[in-house]
C-alpha cells in the first residue's frame, strides 16, 4: 500500500499546488504525474509493480467517468435544445484528433507500437487500455499517450480557443472534452457547469468514435 500512499499524496500536493498557484502548468494530474515519475525512478521501482500496487486506484477511472454524468442529467434540457450542434462538434474534433494521432507518426517514421497507441490518444485511459487489445498496442503505452493527451489539451486548449474567440460555453466545453477526455473535462468544469457538461459529451463521443473506427479499420 505505499505506492498507493504515495500516489494520493502526490495528488494532495497538486491540488494544493494549483489552488496556490492557479497557473495551468499547476495541473494536480501533471505535478503528481512529475512526482511518481521521479519516486519511480529514483527507487528503480518497475512500472509492472507499481501498476500492480495501486491497482484499487486504478479501479476508480470507472466510477470517475461514470459520475461525469451527473451535470449531463442537470442541463439535460439545455444539453437537448444543442444536441445536433455538441454531436457535429464532437464527432468532428475527435475525427480530427485521429487523422492527426494516425497520420502524424508514420510521416515521422515513429515505431509501430507507438503508432498504434496513438490511435487511442483521443479517449480516456480505461478505454485506451481495452482497445489496446484490439490494435496490438503495448497497453501501458497507449494508457500512457492517453493521459499525455489529456494534460496536453488541459493545459493549453482552453487558452487555444481563448485566442480564437471561442467564448461559448458549450463549444469550448465539447472541444475540449473531444480530444482531451476526463483530464481536460475537470479542467472545462472550472469554467462552469455548462462547459463541463458539454465536454462529457464530447468525452463521451471520442471513446464512440474512436471505438467503432477501431473495429472498421481492424
Amino acid at each position: 500500500m505505499t505506492w498507493v500512499a504515495l500516489t494520493l499524496l502526490a495528488f494532495a500536493l497538486g491540488v494544493l499546488a494549483q489552488a496556490r498557484a492557479r497557473h495551468p502548468l499547476a495541473n494536480p494530474t501533471l505535478v503528481a504525474t512529475v512526482l511518481l515519475v521521479a519516486a519511480l525512478l529514483l527507487s528503480r521501482t518497475p512500472y509492472g509493480r507499481y501498476a500492480a500496487e495501486v491497482r484499487p486506484i486504478s479501479f476508480l477511472l470507472g466510477p470517475a467517468v461514470v459520475a461525469l454524468a451527473v451535470p449531463l442529467y442537470r442541463l439535460r434540457a439545455l444539453l437537448a435544445r444543442e444536441w445536433r450542434a455538441l454531436v457535429v462538434g464532437g464527432v468532428t474534433g475527435t475525427l480530427v484528433g485521429v487523422g492527426v494521432d494516425t497520420l502524424l507518426p508514420r510521416l515521422l517514421g515513429l515505431s509501430a507500437e507507438v503508432q498504434r497507441s496513438l490511435v487511442t490518444a483521443p479517449v480516456t485511459s480505461p478505454v485506451a487500455l481495452q482497445l489496446a487489445g484490439v490494435t496490438g498496442a503495448p497497453p501501458a503505452l497507449a494508457a500512457t499517450l492517453a493521459v499525455l493527451s489529456g494534460l496536453l489539451g488541459a493545459l493549453f486548449l482552453p487558452s487555444v480557443l481563448t485566442r480564437l474567440g471561442v467564448r461559448h460555453p458549450l463549444a469550448r466545453g465539447v472541444a475540449v472534452g473531444s480530444v482531451s477526455h476526463g483530464i481536460g473535462t475537470a479542467r472545462a468544469r472550472e469554467e462552469g457547469e455548462e462547459t463541463g457538461a458539454a465536454s462529457s459529451i464530447g468525452m463521451g463521443l471520442a471513446a464512440l468514435v474512436v471505438t467503432l473506427a477501431v473495429a472498421l479499420l481492424k
